[in-house]
């Protein structure tokens, strides 16, 4: 395993450097008030919401929180733990386990919430509490997008640059096709896949507004015809970028592809999304009469998409439509598989961050 290093090649192993490992967040508590000041945050975000300010505020004040508050707030109630919120449990744990894995290469692992707590903020200063010149931020999303990877690292930075003494950061990129990450998912998916034995498998990621990939690169259809093949003109595309993980792991999962579907969760609102939308797909598939299917999704760690949206809501709408069973494979979660991936994936990030470093004029 590589050491840890600074973009000058330096050892960062003399306690000065600290890992951030960000996700989305979650509420506070499976209430509605607590639900609202979260969503509220959530949906006020530019990236997330992306109307103007006055707009935004009268839809996500006036038309989505009167509505939406109480019944995500139910949905919560549903997944909540004795150990509180199941997202942050993992979190949690996925960074002491991290840190332990790093053997002293880091001073400290801190998971943060773009929305909720512990925020970004608060983890960077406990992070430079525990004596942190130097920050390694790690956002826990395989793909990048402007409303998630775009937003978590926008607000590093502002919350970085409020600090008297502003540390250094280093971010490691997207890892949506390290071979880490897709060995970990494929070894992780495989007994159940096995046991199970699904006639189909549906590989879900969380939808994205069509408008926002036009934004990001001109031409963008939101269609194969120009997600498939993963190449140059592409490569900073989201939607490219799950098409591309899910041809990946079906290689690594021996899925020809009459076994195996991408659609996209998790939409809000009437504008169109990056299709097609995992609903409309499981509806289809089990009226053609498949009966055993399979979902994974591309989330890292469970949370209210994966738990309720998908092992609940799915599960009973399948069985509605006439399937069997729909089996939601394990997320990765704390799993050692998967923090032996994480490190690899920091230190391949870093790696090539530095050298990309010394090559500049």
């Amino acid at each position: 395993m590589g050491e840890i290093e600074d973009s000058g090649g330096r050892s960062a192993s003399s306690g000065s450097t600290g890992l951030l490992l960000i996700n989305v967040g979650t509420p506070s508590a499976p209430t509605t008030a607590a639900v609202r000041r979260y969503l509220g945050q959530f949906l006020m975000d530019p990236r997330v919401l992306d109307v103007p300010a006055f707009r935004r505020a009268l839809l996500v004040h006036l038309l989505i929180l009167p509505r939406r508050a109480r019944r995500s707030a139910d949905a919560y109630r549903k997944i909540w733990t004795e150990q509180g919120s199941p997202l942050l449990r993992h979190a949690r744990e996925l960074a002491r386990k991290v840190e332990a894995r790093l053997g002293g290469r880091v001073v400290a692992v801190e998971p943060a919430m773009r929305y909720g707590e512990p925020s970004i903020r608060s983890a960077l200063d406990a992070l430079a509490t525990r004596g942190c010149g130097r920050v390694v931020v790690l956002p826990l999303y395989a793909h990048w997008s402007a409303s998630a990877t775009g937003s978590a690292l926008a607000e590093t930075y502002a919350a970085a640059a409020e600090r008297w003494r502003t540390p250094a950061l280093q971010v490691v990129p997207p890892f949506f096709d390290h071979p880490a990450y897709l060995d970990a998912r494929a070894a992780l998916a495989r007994p159940s896949l096995v046991a199970q034995r699904p006639e189909k498998v549906f590989f879900t990621f969380h939808g994205v507004p069509v408008r926002q990939l036009r934004r990001e690169r001109t031409g963008c259809l939101g269609e194969d015809s120009c997600c498939v093949p993963y190449d140059g003109e592409n490569c900073g595309c989201y939607r490219a970028q799950c098409l591309r993980t899910a041809a990946l792991l079906a290689e690594r999962l021996d899925l020809p592809p009459e076994r195996y579907q991408v659609c996209f969760q998790s939409r809000l609102g009437r504008t169109p999304w990056t299709r097609p939308y995992a609903d409309d797909s499981l509806r289809a598939a089990a009226s053609a009469g498949v009966r055993r299917a399979a979902i994974l999704s591309s989330f890292v760690l469970d949370c209210l998409e994966t738990l309720e949206e998908l092992g609940m809501r799915a599960v009973a709408d399948w069985r509605r439509w006439g399937g069997e069973s729909l089996t939601l494979l394990p997320a990765p979660n704390s799993d050692p598989v998967w923090v032996d991936a994480l490190v690899r994936i920091l230190d391949d990030g870093l790696r090539v961050d530095a050298r990309e470093a010394q090559a500049a004029p």
